[in-house]
């Protein structure tokens, strides 16, 4: 399934991460997942974030340029190669990966073991969405993201 992300470009200085991110708690919006990738003078904070229409237009009124581009998240096994077989079925259907990030969540509570998810950035999610379903994988939901992180 398809994945809203929101994407803040921040000027690379102290404070500038910071301020986003209190502005979103101060609206009770919680952050499911986020990367930073930056250079010398720039960064772009990208989130996952369940109201990420509320969290746009906040942002947005508060001066921020939002961007929102659409992801695709999918369950791996948490283990040596679990990336790397995801990234070959890519691969093998010609499948090219702009970005992705990752994080592991644990289940202790749970007799499921242990996963971690791989958010990806596609020039054409649909055809990564399909590529993945063709090798078995299954794209993850925002709800499944909030299940996951939160139990």
């Amino acid at each position: 399934m398809i994945i809203k992300q929101l994407s803040l470009f921040l000027e690379n200085k102290p404070g500038s991460l910071g301020a986003p991110c209190r502005m979103l708690a101060d609206a009770g919006i919680n952050i499911l997942t986020l990367t930073l990738a930056d250079s010398e003078k720039f960064g772009i904070l990208r989130m996952i974030i369940r109201e990420w229409e509320r969290a746009q237009k906040l942002l947005e009124a508060a001066g921020y340029l939002a961007n929102i581009t659409d992801v695709v998240a999918v369950e791996v096994a948490d283990r040596p190669g679990g990336m790397a077989a995801v990234l070959e079925a890519l691969q093998k259907h010609n499948v090219n990966v702009e970005y992705l990030y990752a994080f592991t969540v644990k289940h202790a509570h749970k007799a499921k073991s242990d996963h971690g998810i791989l958010v990806f950035r596609f020039k054409e999610p649909d055809a990564g969405m399909r590529a993945l379903r063709a090798e078995g994988l299954k794209g993850l939901e925002e709800k499944d993201l909030t299940a996951y992180i939160f139990g």
